[in-house]
């Protein structure tokens, strides 16, 4: 591993373990404050896609899985007002949307790199925040998926309800999910900007070493 990878694997990292602390408190009804930083992992990817190439982007997906799966033990061993912090739904749906959705960021981040500037970078974390959301909020919550961990009850989450206070009727679960995905996709937008000014940085001092 070169020394170039290692301030993304940190800021990848930084970013993992921040959000695993701030999911703990609420912003509001539907959100966490994890909400609003857990979307810069996709920042630190594509950034590393476009200055370092794909290879470089997966290993830093894979150095912030490890990471993840580590708070995530942790997590387990804490106990909060309703038991473990972290459940086993809870962590495999965690680490499987993590993985498979960074990966999809890196595929389509690479397949749409010599387009215009901004075309990879905001679909590849579109599809990739949607796929996250997806899974991770399906298999953590849906009563569908009981079967993952049956002694815990999440009957909770399937709670029906209007849809984010307001909406058509459905799971509490899928309000959290809906809202999740709606910061994602306002910080994907956001995220253009910081992602061009960090590139160009980059860069720059790549080939002023040159």
């Amino acid at each position: 591993m070169t020394r170039t990878y290692i301030p993304g694997i940190l800021a990848m990292a930084a970013v993992v373990v921040a959000s695993n602390i701030l999911v703990q408190f609420l912003f509001g009804n539907w959100l966490t404050w994890g909400a609003f930083t857990y979307p810069v992992a996709f920042l630190v990817t594509d950034v590393m896609n476009r200055v370092y190439g794909a290879k470089a982007a997966r290993r830093v997906v894979l150095a912030g899985f490890a990471v993840g799966v580590l708070c995530s033990l942790i997590g387990t061993q804490i106990m909060g007002e309703f038991g473990p912090l972290v459940t086993l739904r809870i962590a495999i749906g965690s680490g499987l949307a993590f993985l498979l959705a960074q990966l999809a960021d890196v595929a389509i981040f690479s397949a749409l790199r010599a387009g215009k500037w901004w075309r990879a970078p905001l679909a590849s974390t579109l599809v990739g925040s949607s796929l996250d959301t997806a899974i991770f909020f399906t298999v953590a919550f849906s009563g569908a998926l009981t079967v993952l961990e049956p002694g815990n009850d999440v009957s909770w989450a399937g709670e029906v309800l209007p849809l984010l206070g307001f909406g058509p009727m459905a799971p509490l679960w899928v309000s959290l999910a809906v809202a999740d995905w709606g910061v994602k996709l306002a910080l994907a937008l956001i995220a253009l900007i910081p992602f061009r000014l960090i590139v160009a940085r980059l860069a720059g001092s790549q080939t002023a070493r040159v």
